[in-house]
């Protein structure tokens, strides 16, 4: 990941208020952290998507496995 480091960013905000304008900056850097916080928001609800998947496989693979032992049990008793 790149880094920023103070020098850039204080051109990048010399930059920004000289094609913006310091009126309107304001305004565009609540939007900017609006759609930050949007994107962090659509990333944590994936990621625990995936969680849940993953806790159902894992789930799932015990299950099996449980069942494997349960009939492993059961063809002994029955000889």
């Amino acid at each position: 990941m790149p880094q920023i480091g103070w020098s850039e960013l204080s051109v990048i905000i010399v930059i920004a208020i000289l094609v913006i304008g310091p009126k309107e900056l304001p305004i565009i850097m609540k939007k900017f952290g609006s759609w930050i916080r949007s994107i962090k928001s659509y990333t944590s609800q994936f990621q625990n998507s995936l969680e849940e998947i993953s806790d159902l496989n894992i789930d799932d693979e015990n299950i099996q496995d449980t069942k494997k032992k349960v009939d492993k049990k059961k063809s002994k008793l029955d000889t």
